[in-house]
């Protein structure tokens, strides 16, 4: 059975929101960091702010949302405390002088932007897995029709990330990449998300007036998934393939800012772009390829990804590798998380 246009368009709108809010300032943020005089330290203990939030926040998250309340509302809920939080941290990611924190010694600290930053991604994080569980739960064919509505927050990561393209025009956007900027924008967008959440379709809980355990708090049952065979091996591939990713989200743009490439965040687009192409022909490979060849695909489209990467560099003879390491996005993305996803 088919969505129907209203659905359709508001699931649309929940992707757009959520991935744009996230999008606008993740990926300049180490470059801003980098501008203020923060130590790559620093900037790690930044970004691992992502990996703590989603280790911890999906155990209390996931049960709220699969026993006490509709999905919906709490999206809204967590959107709106994750744009007010980032908002802050904005705020207090550098001393009055503007300056980075110093502890005692003299060596630069996150101070209370990390804490900030921390409160928000607790939130934000997860908030990916509750869009996919109210879009999931609307469909009849998952593998036909959530593809279609994905692409709508990859779009919305492209739209942001142009807006770096307007810095030498709009004085408000000036030295986009290296200002708090982007965090403020991202703020206005998390808050906008959240009320927009509760006009989406209604998600009941799935185990509403199901039992409670501790078990169920520390989310032990999950770990029978291991069992399977399958299951296990992707959640390995998953732990080794988030290892240099991370690295690529983390430092990207302040390589590609220090090669020389203007509007890097735009440019850096250009990896979603290739998204959307791959998340409109996604149902064509599941049909011919199946599951498994498809993550195998982007395994391997990851490892031609950092093999580019490496042979690269963007005012040499070479850029077309870098280019080339830009546009694998697509597959690596598409391929593994989304078709695990499903």
């Amino acid at each position: 059975m088919e969505l129907s246009g209203n659905v359709r368009f508001r699931l649309g709108a929940m992707m757009f929101l959520q991935y744009a809010f996230n999008g606008v300032w993740i990926i300049p943020l180490v470059t801003y960091l980098n501008t203020r005089g923060y130590s790559g330290d620093n900037i790690g203990n930044a970004y691992g702010t992502f990996a703590l939030a989603g280790i911890v926040a999906p155990f209390f998250v996931g049960m709220i949302a699969d026993r006490f309340f509709a999905a919906q509302r709490i999206l809204g809920v967590l959107n709106i405390l994750a744009g007010v939080l980032l908002f802050l941290a904005a705020q207090h990611s550098v001393a009055a002088d503007g300056r980075p924190f110093t502890d005692a010694e003299g060596r630069t600290v996150l101070g209370p932007f990390y804490w900030l930053l921390l409160g928000h991604m607790l939130c934000y994080v997860p908030t990916w897995a509750l869009t996919n569980t109210i879009a999931l739960r609307q469909m009849t064919d998952p593998a036909q029709q959530f593809p279609g509505i994905r692409v709508m927050g990859t779009i919305g990561w492209i739209v942001v990330s142009m807006t770096t393209l307007f810095s030498d025009w709009v004085p408000a956007l000036r030295n986009f990449e290296g200002t708090a900027t982007p965090m403020h924008i991202g703020a206005g967008i998390g808050i906008l998300s959240g009320l927009v959440a509760f006009a989406l379709p209604h998600t009941e809980p799935a185990g509403k007036g199901g039992k409670l355990s501790f078990r169920d708090i520390l989310g032990v049952k999950a770990l029978a998934l291991f069992k399977d065979r399958n299951f296990a091996v992707f959640a390995a591939s998953s732990f080794v393939i988030f290892f240099p990713a991370m690295f690529y989200w983390q430092w990207a743009n302040a390589y590609l800012n220090e090669s020389g490439m203007k509007y890097a965040a735009a440019w850096q687009s250009s990896g979603q772009m290739a998204e959307t192409v791959f998340l409109f022909v996604m149902p064509w490979f599941f049909a011919r390829f199946g599951v498994k060849k498809m993550l195998l695909l982007g395994l391997f489209a990851w490892l031609a990804r950092f093999v580019c990467f490496s042979q690269g560099h963007w005012q040499g003879a070479t850029w077309l590798l870098v280019f080339l390491g830009l546009l694998l996005h697509g597959p690596c993305y598409d391929f593994f998380f989304v078709t695990g996803q499903l």
